[in-house]
This record gives structure tokens, C-alpha cells and sequence, in this order.
């Protein structure tokens, strides 16, 4: 059993009262695991209401040949419990970013945002990327993700996670809200604030968590989270749908920073949802837990100034004793329609100069010819960016973001070579098997599989879609793209990262 914080139990006591006891035999219990299916990975995934019936036919193949149960999420459409003793982070299913191993609880956050196709959606503290994968699969392809993370190496790791799952349209940014907030201000249809917290609601899972928590550090946590949530307001548009989130129990957090907000912010309210299964609503009166109780006026209980009219009650917590899922709380807030919105110009980013680059068009194209079914897809696009001699594929609502901090610009196309275009992996994970002309289907629980994740050659004997002497050639796994291999002589070289290589 992990060994709480003697204060934090004693706040938990005053908070849950008769409920305490279970709450902290929950610790006792078996953790649990959960993954989440990618939708942008199987074509029918991109079409309307996949998630409420296609994953259900995907979850059962996959559990299938994995050789492992699972068992549907309640909250959230795509997510499954795995058992403990099973390894799916170790099979190509996962290097093909079919699904992402993700905490359950933590699945719910993008399932409140709901976001469209064709929407502008910041995730303003997205690492590792679990969030900003599952909302570019509900945007289908389409519309705008600017996925940020202020701290750099685990901005990178974001920047991994969003290529090995497929998405082509998201910008990664290393940069505070504060900086964002004067690039983009009422830009977004929607935004996911999962704020740094406390941590209390992942102590079952991380004894660093349960190591660096103090009524000191809850304090500061509240403090900072009033200040991000302050300039993601900003760049919210009128009308637009904004989820905070954290995974911890505190109330000066979640409840307390919320009213913090609401009280400050006539623009917003929190928007009435249905509560999912296994889930409970925000207790209100939480909301001044901590506070000092002889100021009534900052507790704020009765008449005008009373709490009621700021329905705290329409968030939601997620509690270990109650579910199967670590501590989370989630608030939908929604900008009312009211007010003229933005009404100056933005910039656009520095496209290449395609008239000056035809050198390097001429060979993006060749191979583009040479190697896809559909070349016109990629040669009609005019949103290429050139670094050095790396080449991107920007997001088409993207604005300029001339001062920030920029990892991943959109879509790696790849790199720019003498004489010769090389496709990065990106692009291989973004591509449909269907659109490559050559294809080698490797078995999932194979050894060709293995060897190709190892970066061992492979050969053209089998599993070819089409005969080939030489050039590009996309490795596939159960029908999933898994990465580039260059056919010549009856051998196909393998050109898996040598960073992301199986040892």
C-alpha cells in the first residue's frame, strides 16, 4: 500500500468524511492500465461516429492478437482497461501508434471538449502527448492543433508521440501561456488547460508524487494554475469551449480555482454535461476549503454574493474509491457569444518560396510519383516550410509564429538530399498502407516484425503488395503502417529511426 502524507490523509478525513475509510483502502486495490485506439489510423476512423461503433470492431481484433482482455472505459469512447500482466507497449502495434497507453481517468478530459473536424484547438500543457493525440483523432485530419509544453524535454517526447501517432496536422510549441497569449489571442474554437497540479490523485502510481507534496506546494500549484488559466481565457474565442483539468483532489485546485475564475470573468460559465458513468459531480462548498474562516468576505456563502449562481456543481471529479481510475478533476467552461471578438489582422507564416525552390520541388515530386497512389494530394499543397534542409507541411489555419518557440511545425515531409528527396518516418506513420504504391505486410506477432523494429534488413520474398526492383517501400503491420524500407537487389534496407530502434 503507498504511504500517504499524514496531512494530506487528515485533509481527505475533513473533506470525504464517513466516505475516508474507503477512500483509502482504494490505495490497497490493484492499479489499473488503459489504452486508447487512434481513430487516424484505420480509414474508417476518419469518418463520422467511428468512435461510437468502428473501435469496437478494431479493440476486438486487436485484443485478439495480442492475446489480452479488454475492457471498455466508461467515460470515454475509445478507451479499454488492459490487464497488469500484459506488455502492449512492447509490440508494433504501439510503434505504429495504433493506440496510446494513457491513465483512464486522464481519457476523459478530450471526450469534455468534444473536439470537431476543422476546429483551431490549443492543448496548453500537453505533454506527453496523450491528450493532444486523442483530440487530432477527433479532429480527423482536419482544422488546426497547437499542441504546447513549456517544459523542453518533455516538449520533445510530446513531439515524438504527435509523429508516431500520425498526426499531419499540429504544430508543437515550447513556450509559456503568457507568450502564446500574445500570438493568438481569441483564436481558438477550443482548449485543454490540464494545468501542473499536485499530483494527489496519481499517488497510487507515482511515489515522486507522494515525495514532493506539501499544503505549501498544493497552495503554490492553486496559485500558478489561476495565472495559465488567466491566458488561455484570452485566447479563447466568443463561443468557444474551454476544459481545465488536474489530477489531484485538492480543492483549492480545482473548485476553488474555478470560482477564482468564474468570479472574475463574466464571459464565462461552466456548461451543464451529463455526468458519465463513474464519474461524480464538484461539491461547491469545497470550493473554500482552506480558506481562512474568519474573512466571510472571502468565503462568499450567502445572499448576492452567494456561490449558487456559479453552478460548481457541474464539474466533475473522478475518485479511485468510486471507479476504476486515479483522482481527476475536470470543469467545461464555455465564452458566451457576447462581444465583437477579434477584430485585428493576423499573420501569416513565411511559406517557401516555391518558384525559388524548384530544385527542391522537382525532387519532392519525383518521389512523390515514384512512391504514392494519390502524388496530387501532397504536390497541390502550398504550405511548405524549409529548415535548412528539413522540409514541413504546415496545418493551412496556421498563423505566423515568428518569435515562438517552434519543435515540430507540422507534418516532417523529410529531407531535402543532393539530387534526391528522403521521406522522414513522419510522413510513413501519416500514410494509409493503400497509399503507397509498394507495400511489405509484415505479421504482427512476427519475426519479420522484430527484425525490422531492430533495424535488421528484410527481405522481398513475401508479403510484397506489388513487385519491385527498387525504390520506397512502406512497411506495414496488420494493416498499419509501421515505417520506410528501400528495396534494391531482392533486399529492403531498413530505414527505422536508429533512435526508436528495439534493443
Amino acid at each position: 500500500m503507498t504511504e500517504l502524507p499524514q496531512r494530506f490523509k487528515e485533509r481527505m478525513r475533513e473533506l470525504l468524511g464517513n466516505e475516508y475509510e474507503a477512500f483509502e483502502a482504494s490505495y490497497e486495490q490493484e492499479k489499473v492500465q488503459g489504452l486508447r485506439f487512434n481513430s487516424l489510423k484505420t480509414k474508417e476512423g476518419r469518418e463520422p461516429d467511428w468512435e461510437e461503433a468502428g473501435v469496437k470492431t478494431l479493440a476486438a481484433e486487436t485484443a485478439k492478437l495480442l492475446n489480452m482482455e479488454l475492457t471498455p472505459v466508461p467515460w470515454v469512447k475509445e478507451g479499454y482497461y488492459y490487464p497488469l500482466d500484459a506488455r502492449p507497449g512492447k509490440h508494433p502495434f504501439h510503434e505504429a501508434g495504433l493506440y496510446y497507453i494513457q491513465e483512464p481517468s486522464a481519457m476523459s478530459v478530450v471526450e469534455f471538449l468534444n473536439p470537431k473536424p476543422g476546429e483551431n484547438v490549443l492543448d496548453l500543457c500537453a505533454a506527453p502527448g496523450g491528450k493532444s493525440s486523442h483530440i487530432a483523432s477527433r479532429l480527423k485530419g482536419e482544422g488546426f492543433l497547437l499542441s504546447n509544453e513549456i517544459h523542453p524535454g518533455r516538449a520533445k517526447i510530446l513531439s515524438q508521440n504527435m509523429e508516431r501517432m500520425g498526426v499531419g496536422n499540429c504544430v508543437v510549441t515550447n513556450e509559456d501561456a503568457a507568450s502564446l497569449a500574445k500570438v493568438f489571442p481569441q483564436f481558438f474554437d477550443r482548449i485543454a488547460v490540464d494545468a501542473p497540479c499536485s499530483g494527489e490523485g496519481m499517488f497510487r502510481k507515482e511515489e515522486e508524487a507522494v515525495r514532493q507534496w506539501s499544503e505549501d506546494h498544493v497552495k503554490m500549484c492553486a496559485a500558478r494554475q489561476r495565472e495559465i488559466l488567466e491566458d488561455a481565457a484570452s485566447m479563447l474565442k466568443p463561443g468557444g469551449t474551454m476544459v481545465y483539468s488536474t489530477c489531484t483532489f485538492a480543492p483549492e485546485e480545482n473548485e476553488g480555482t474555478i470560482l477564482a475564475f468564474l468570479k472574475s470573468h463574466d464571459d464565462f460559465y461552466l456548461e451543464e454535461r451529463e455526468c458519465p458513468k463513474g464519474l461524480m459531480a464538484a461539491v461547491p462548498q469545497w470550493a473554500f476549503f482552506g480558506a481562512d474562516k474568519e474573512d466571510d468576505s472571502e468565503r462568499d456563502l450567502a445572499g448576492e454574493n452567494g456561490i449558487e449562481k456559479y453552478h460548481l456543481e457541474r464539474a466533475f471529479r473522478i475518485m479511485p474509491h468510486k471507479t476504476e481510475g486515479e483522482g481527476h478533476f475536470m470543469a467545461v467552461l464555455r465564452r458566451k457569444e457576447d462581444g465583437m471578438g477579434f477584430s485585428g489582422k493576423r499573420s501569416l507564416p513565411a511559406y517557401m518560396d516555391l518558384k525559388k525552390e524548384k530544385d527542391v520541388l522537382k525532387e519532392l515530386h519525383r518521389f512523390l510519383e515514384e512512391t504514392l497512389t494519390e502524388p496530387e494530394v501532397l504536390k497541390k499543397r502550398k504550405e511548405y516550410l524549409r529548415f535548412g534542409d528539413q522540409l514541413y507541411l504546415l496545418p493551412p489555419q496556421m498563423v505566423s509564429l515568428k518569435g515562438l518557440k517552434v519543435l515540430r511545425p507540422g507534418l516532417h515531409i523529410g529531407t531535402i538530399k543532393k539530387n534526391r528527396f528522403e521521406p522522414s518516418h513522419a510522413l510513413a506513420l501519416w500514410l494509409f498502407p493503400e497509399d503507397a504504391k509498394v507495400q511489405k505486410e509484415v505479421e504482427p506477432d512476427g519475426t519479420e516484425a522484430v527484425k525490422y523494429l531492430k533495424g535488421e534488413t528484410l527481405t522481398g520474398d513475401t508479403g510484397m503488395s506489388a513487385p519491385c526492383e527498387k525504390g520506397w517501400v512502406l512497411i506495414c503491420t496488420g494493416n498499419v503502417s509501421l515505417g520506410w524500407g528501400k528495396m534494391a537487389a531482392g533486399t529492403i534496407k531498413d530505414h527505422y529511426p536508429k533512435g526508436l530502434r528495439w534493443m
